[in-house]
């Protein structure tokens, strides 16, 4: 495809207006095609200088393609590279303009009409030659940096576009990498680099970063805290957002094709390989921020001109402001971004600025941080993290900033995080909360370093309730260093209390508050952790929001289901305080019809009462006689038919096709309840029931042939995964043997065996044999 140049003879010395549109409408359209189908005029630079010069005016370039077209002639090793910075210094603050005002107009797509250099700048080829200069002087970086301060501005504009075309470029992407060396433009290199991960196909690989471990020790407290950002990206399963969703079926396929670490867990050793790195991050963690009186009531102006730019971006220039001791005018405070003066009015609180903006600085700061840890907790060097930010006091520094940082008052705020949108409820304040629970539930997960959480005074409490039910001591209780927990008057796992106790009914908070404090309890059952909690009210705030306040949402429901099982699990005590709670049969009949609202929600619960009274029935005191005799829940789960109902919804409401790591615990609740029945010889019965039942229902075989299918993905999902097999005997206190035992014998093909599944369908209605499927 030719480009149409002039035509022939002198130009017109008053050019025809609609020719000229005319023209650079051919220009345009002409690029943009040849862009797409990669044949013909595929960059502005092949067109004529003339040419270019001639349209420039009329077509509102601003200069760009001619400037364009001499940083393209100078693409070689030999060029003159203080013209080329000077020819970037030129085309920078046209693309810092409207990446100004594209933050201040609620981030609209870009267009043409909207943001005409950032669109001439990518039709002319601007992305191209500005790669081609980063990665041709890449030792030059007063002229990579200012390439790279380009890209940035653009890609700010028209982030899908651009970041998708440089993400293609692995050898670029690894390169950028080595600009972070340059203080003066590292936050612009980190902000593209995040960008360009988050929506690269392939995970890059840490150890092909060249030097990185030197690169990641050069790097200041700021910067590291920054360039967590782009480790969030590295570090993640590309999956992990929406991990429940997934079917376990497409999981284990998944896993039998990847049989070695995914590139994530390589990327997570890699960090930990590199020396001190966990250590700066607890640092940095639980570093302090002082505040002097009256910081915290100009956080609200603070937040108002806060809203104008990409948050990280203002807040580091900033404190770049701050930190070099800039003068303050009379009129203002004033600081640079891309070449581009942009000030703060004077106020009576302007001497307050700095401060107010360190304490926002390490929520920003802190948040990045805690979720790199976060994932490092729940990675395959578990144990390995684990022990070094127990050393490194992570838990105690986070206490000591829990009332002034963590969750002190927060205000209404429109603050966006870089990679949200304003639709979204993600202040710094809220991200940080949420965050710090996730550290919290991640941290005490199973792990016998969940008592760091408490203080000394604390850890004597537990000793003391042991002692007092003559029970033995928790050996993990007894082994916790000293030297490590919590200090001051309340532990971190007192201080969640408080404020879960306070929290309004709708918070968002509540979801992860509960969370939290359930992992801590998680494992196998202590009644020492549980009467821990119970003497701090914990089971009554939880009725009280089940009940009284008729919680609706059924993720906070589900979490205050699950809490309140492993808090009652096998404990007398909290069945009896739930009686003296729940006194009235209408209060009664609303905690079940909460419970039956969704099973998936609530199976944990019924579990939990399933076991207790299996336990209790068993036992000879006279304590627990009472309270058998006593509590309207153990009295309805006692009840043969309620647990007939319970078990058959339990199998109904779940197929192979649709497990996920949600709902894969109603599977196992039915099975803790036939297991239970065939440890008192009552599995033919309960089968026998259920086939009873099936035909009640008119649905012969059909709740038998589901479960004769589960049952089999069972044995495939659980007898080669040694957590998930430890965890289920923590949660029942059966063994897994037992387990194992009982699946064998539901799925005996022997149709004359009491106990077998197959015994008790139709041979009309048999329906075992079938492949599983993900549809």
């Amino acid at each position: 495809m030719a480009v149409v140049g002039p035509g022939p003879g002198p130009a017109p010395a008053e050019p025809d207006r609609c020719g000229a549109q005319r023209a650079t409408a051919n220009i345009l359209t002409q690029l943009r095609r040849a862009q797409l189908s990669g044949r013909g005029l595929t960059r502005g630079t092949q067109i004529t200088e003339a040419l270019l010069k001639e349209r420039d005016k009329q077509a509102k370039w601003n200069g760009i393609p001619l400037l364009l077209q001499k940083l393209y002639e100078n693409s070689h090793p030999n060029s003159d590279f203080s013209q080329c910075q000077s020819i970037l210094k030129e085309i920078s603050p046209l693309l810092s303009m409207e990446a100004m005002a594209f933050v201040t107009e609620e981030r609209k797509s870009a267009q043409e009409s909207t943001f005409p250099n950032t669109y001439t700048f990518d039709l002319f080829g601007g992305v191209d030659v500005s790669d081609v200069w980063v990665l041709l002087y890449g030792m030059l970086y007063l002229v990579s940096v200012t390439c790279c301060s380009c890209l940035f501005l653009f890609s700010f504009v028209q982030t899908e576009g651009v970041t998708k075309r440089l993400a293609e470029r692995n050898d670029f992407v690894l390169f950028l990498f080595t600009l972070m060396t340059n203080k003066k433009t590292f936050l612009q290199t980190a902000t593209l680099i995040e960008d360009i991960l988050g929506v690269k196909k392939e995970m890059i690989q840490l150890e092909d970063i060249p030097s990185l471990s030197s690169l990641v020790s050069s790097f200041d407290q700021q910067q590291l805290a920054n360039f967590c950002r782009i480790l969030a990206v590295t570090i993640s399963e590309l999956d992990t957002g929406s991990d429940d969703k997934h079917t376990l079926l497409a999981k284990n396929a998944q896993q039998k094709k990847n049989l070695g670490p995914s590139r994530a867990e390589i990327n997570q050793a890699t960090l930990l390989n590199i020396p001190g790195f966990i250590e700066r991050l607890c640092k940095l963690a639980t570093r302090k921020v002082s505040e002097t009186a009256g910081a915290s009531s100009f956080l609200q102006e603070l937040e108002e001109w806060y809203t104008w730019l990409d948050n990280a971006l203002v807040i580091d220039a900033l404190m770049r402001v701050a930190d070099e001791e800039t003068e303050q005018s009379s009129t203002g405070i004033y600081f640079e971004i891309n070449g581009l003066e942009h000030g703060l009015a004077n106020t009576s609180t302007r001497n307050q600025l700095p401060q107010s903006m360190k304490i926002m600085h390490e929520i920003m700061y802190k948040l990045e941080v805690l979720y790199v840890l976060c994932v490092l907790l729940m990675g395959r060097q578990r144990n390995q993290v684990h022990k070094m930010i127990a050393e490194f006091r992570l838990i105690p520094g986070l206490n000591n900033l829990f009332d002034k940082l963590i969750w002190r008052k927060h205000s209404a705020s429109a603050l966006v995080l870089h990679g949200h949108n304003q639709n979204c409820d993600c202040s710094p304040d809220i991200t940080l909360k949420i965050q710090f629970l996730r550290l919290l539930q991640s941290f005490s997960d199973h792990h016998e370093n969940k008592y760091l959480l408490l203080n000394s005074q604390e850890l004597n409490e537990l000793s003391a309730i042991s002692l007092k039910a003559n029970i033995p001591e928790v050996e993990a209780v007894v082994n916790t260093d000293r030297n490590l927990v919590c200090d001051g008057k309340r532990g971190l796992l007192t201080r969640l209390l408080q404020v879960m106790k306070k929290e309004p009914a709708e918070s968002s908070f509540r979801f992860w508050q509960a969370r939290a404090v359930e992992s801590f309890l998680r494992g196998a059952t202590s009644y020492a952790d549980q009467m821990f909690l119970l003497k701090r009210g914990l089971l009554e705030h939880i009725l009280y929001c089940i009940v009284d306040s008729e919680c609706k949402s059924r993720d906070v429901l589900q979490s205050y289901f699950d809490l309140l099982g492993e808090l009652m699990k096998f404990n007398i005590d909290a069945f009896k305080r739930f009686n003296k709670y729940i006194n009235t049969d209408e209060k009664f009949q609303i905690f079940l019809n909460q419970i039956n609202s969704s099973l998936v929600d609530s199976n944990m619960l019924v579990r939990c009462i399933t076991l207790s009274l299996d336990r209790f029935e068993s036992q000879s005191d006279i304590k627990v006689a009472e309270v058998l005799s006593e509590c309207r829940l153990l009295s309805y789960m006692s009840q043969m038919s309620m647990r007939m109902s319970f078990l058959f919804r339990l199998i109904n409401i779940i197929h192979v096709q649709t497990l996920t790591q949600e709902n894969v615990s109603c599977l196992n609740t039915s099975l803790v309840i036939l297991m239970l029945a065939r440890r008192k010889d009552k599995l033919p019965f309960y089968l026998r029931t259920l086939q009873e039942m099936e035909y009640t229902k008119k649905y012969p075989g059909f709740i038998l042939n589901n479960f004769h299918s589960l049952l089999r993905f069972w044995q495939q999902h659980y007898l080669n995964k040694d957590k998930d097999s430890t965890c289920l005997e923590n949660s029942s206190c059966i063994s897994f043997s037992y387990w194992k035992e009982t699946v064998s014998i539901l799925l005996s093909p022997d149709r004359t065996s009491p106990c077998a599944i197959v015994s008790y369908i139709d041979e009309a209605y048999m329906d075992i044999d079938r492949e599983f499927t993900e549809e």
